[in-house]
């Protein structure tokens, strides 16, 4: 997950893998595990320095883009109706999208 929002706001920035990791005085290996997600959890300094790249603090840095424009809301907000009309429960809901998450995660 961080590994694909760094490499997002590297192609963003218009930056190489090089570029970035001589910027942020990381090792360019190290930032293609993460970005391939393949080395999970860095550490705060390492995001630190990374954010500092791109001129924004760790906690934007870790938001994702919460905006929604009004259509798609109103289509969220139909769909819950729709489901509440049904019957079904929240809890269902959350163990659909916990199923749905992991075959996605499982996928990549």
């Amino acid at each position: 997950m961080i590994g694909k929002r760094i490499r997002q706001l590297r192609i963003e920035k218009g930056l190489s893998l090089s570029e970035l990791a001589e910027s942020a005085g990381v090792a360019k290996s190290y930032l293609s595990r993460i970005e391939r997600d393949i080395q999970h959890n860095p550490s705060i300094e390492f995001l630190e320095k990374i954010a500092s790249v791109f001129h924004i603090t760790v906690d934007a840095f870790l938001q994702k883009n919460t905006h929604i424009d009004e259509k798609t809301e109103n289509d969220w907000h139909h769909l819950i109706k729709k489901a509440i009309d049904a019957g079904i429960s929240i809890e269902q809901i959350e163990e659909f999208l916990d199923y749905s998450i992991s075959r996605l995660n499982r996928k990549e």
